[in-house]
């Protein structure tokens, strides 16, 4: 048996850069679920992937419907006090909306979501392009 130490072994951070095209989102989910047991972190595991999932969706979607051709990039990271932040950044103009779909509409949940399961989260447009990041933190 190993003797124990103070400190716990560092968390790995990871990001993944891909097309905008509706088949990463699966890879995105796969990396996530990945991360987070190389992490030792199984108890996030659903909210992670579900939340990864509908913020890479936005971002796949929203560069589609703009024409925008420019990479899609996934990162998380571990926190000093174990919280899970992820950031997924698109080119696409415009900000997302966090709206109240109806009954009938497939989409637009996203957002709802995040709000609902993270810790924290929000929107954020930087640098002087076009583009946004949605952001989310699970605690740990």
């Amino acid at each position: 048996m190993c003797p124990s130490t103070a400190t716990a072994e560092p968390r790995p951070d990871f990001s993944l850069v891909f097309p905008p095209r509706p088949g990463w989102v699966r890879t995105a989910r796969d990396a996530m679920r990945t991360a987070l047991a190389a992490a030792d972190r199984a108890d996030l595991a659903d909210v992670a992937v579900l939340l990864t999932s509908e913020a890479v969706t936005n971002a796949v979607n929203a560069s589609i419907g703009s024409g925008c051709s420019a990479p899609v990039t996934l990162y998380a990271e571990w926190d000093a006090k174990g919280a899970l932040r992820v950031l997924v950044h698109d080119g696409a103009p415009g900000l997302p909306e966090e709206g109240v779909p109806s009954d009938a509409q497939e989409n637009g949940r996203g957002l709802l979501l995040i709000g609902a399961c993270a810790s924290e989260w929000g929107v954020c447009a930087h640098g002087p392009g076009p583009g946004k990041a949605v952001w989310f933190q699970l605690a740990g």
